[in-house]
């Protein structure tokens, strides 16, 4: 193929696409990027000198808009959706139409030779067997409206034969579209602003993954497309398989005037428990290049600016 390849994303304002689309850019493809900047946030502002770049304003479901960016495209990555299972409760429809439909209306409108790499969460896996890795044969369960549209949203994506399906961990690290509702970032945040957390079933495990290197396993996807094409990859850090109080024992390193204790009442409406395998998607060769440890200290900078309740989803 000559040229630069093209990339579409669409969501790619989001947390995940501000990240993953310079990353993309330096490494020497093109990217158009479809998003509603729904967050009312401008992250992709420090691309726009590059000649690389192109950005459409609309809806990622909407089949008129993404026929001409789809056309253009070598590879599509959907990254458009409702993220998190308060986000999708508020908006049951918005979640099955975005989070799904989307889906299946972009393999539509693809050619078989064009290639798919859908981001997918881990959270599929709901609730594990004690002491047992989930790994891509562990059967999905999701718990959550947002956990079964993307299990479907997968299962659509990996019926066509071009397709890569990145089941990610809870995502972590500081992004130009910031979030601040995601676990460690939450629990980090809280550390610096309040100094306390009360914590809801503390014992419940999950697996974590730094926001570059969700960038770095796409990238790789690419680049190795031909030998993982067809697959499901978990992609997280092995050596992060945590429950909510290990984690803040990690945050405790870095900030040790930081309080933790278990809520003698309640529960977390958020039901995930397992820990996780990522050992498929290292054998092809890819490896994390940043620890748990690496993204709390980069969020202790970021909150020193940061200082408000509009970095997140819901």
């Amino acid at each position: 193929m000559s040229g630069k390849q093209t990339i579409l994303i669409t969501g790619g304002a989001g947390y995940l696409g501000s990240t993953m689309a310079p990353a993309l850019i330096d490494a020497g493809y093109r990217v158009i990027i479809l998003d509603n900047f729904m967050f009312r946030q401008a992250p992709l502002n420090h691309l726009c000198a590059s000649p690389d770049f192109d950005i459409v304003r609309g809806d990622s479901r909407d089949a008129e808009t993404l026929k001409p960016l789809v056309k253009k495209a070598d590879a599509v990555i959907p990254l458009a959706a409702l993220v998190g299972a308060p986000m999708c409760n508020a908006d049951k429809i918005g979640a099955e139409s975005i989070n799904q439909d989307a889906i299946a209306t972009l393999t539509t409108l693809m050619s078989k030779d064009q290639r798919l790499l859908v981001p997918i969460t881990n959270s599929g896996y709901g609730v594990g067997e004690k002491g047992k890795f989930c790994t891509e044969e562990t059967p999905l369960n999701p718990i959550t409206l947002y956990g079964r549209t993307k299990v479907e949203a997968e299962a659509i994506a990996l019926e066509r034969e071009n397709s890569i399906s990145f089941r990610l961990a809870t995502v972590f690290g500081m992004s130009p579209r910031m979030r601040i509702d995601l676990l460690v970032n939450d629990f980090v945040y809280r550390a610096v602003t309040d100094r306390a957390v009360v914590l809801f079933e503390p014992h419940f495990k999950r697996n974590f993954i730094h926001v570059r290197d969700v960038a770095r396993a796409f990238l790789h996807g690419i680049g190795n497309f031909d030998s993982m094409r067809g697959e499901p990859y978990n992609v997280g850090l092995s050596d992060a398989n945590l429950s909510k109080w290990e984690l803040c024992e990690k945050i405790r390193e870095h900030v040790s005037e930081f309080v933790f204790i278990e809520a003698p009442i309640g529960e977390d409406p958020d039901k995930r428990d397992y820990i996780v395998s990522n050992e498929k998607i290292e054998k092809t060769g890819w490896a994390p290049a940043h620890s748990l440890d690496d993204g709390i200290k980069e969020l202790l900078k970021g909150y020193a600016m940061i200082r408000n309740s509009q970095y997140g989803n819901v």
